[in-house]
């Protein structure tokens, strides 16, 4: 499971969840994605799992991307604790993602077989996600405004 290596501060406050993604709302590395519809927190495993669902689906040919880290620790008091005696441990580390968040890629596979393997990963995700493809370049025209002369 996806976890830091180290950390500066154990435990994290919960801010609010509004708004859309401002980084990593584009492909970067693939050819397909996944991209979150909307705002919620990613267990280290539920991403583990989405990963080995899209891994023995395409039968580890091409090349699968991840691209959200569980860098947020969850903390918990132990059940049947009394109330105080400060915050609770850190029970699982998670990834907050937000509507346009492209949270896997996936290149080197036939776009049905990247879609397939992509609706498996989105089973196992909290969030509604939907699948996208890199959009085409278009190479930029040399129009030069005003005549000749």
């Amino acid at each position: 499971m996806l976890i830091p290596k180290r950390v500066k501060r154990r435990k994290q406050h919960r801010p609010n969840m509004k708004g859309s993604a401002q980084k990593g709302n584009f492909i970067a590395y693939g050819e397909y994605g996944l991209v979150a519809e909307e705002a919620g927190w990613i267990k280290s495993n539920q991403i583990e799992a989405a990963r080995i669902a899209m891994t023995r689906f395409i039968k580890r040919g091409g090349k699968v991307w991840i691209d959200i880290f569980p860098h947020k620790p969850i903390t918990r008091h132990p059940a049947e604790a009394r109330m105080g005696s400060g915050k609770g441990g850190v029970e699982f580390w998670v990834a907050a993602v937000k509507p346009g968040r492209v949270m896997f890629e996936m290149a080197g596979v036939s776009e049905d077989i990247a879609r397939e393997a992509m609706r498996l990963a989105a089973h196992k995700l909290p969030v509604k996600c939907k699948f996208i493809k890199k959009e085409a370049e278009v190479p930029a025209e040399n129009t030069q405004e005003g005549g000749e002369g």
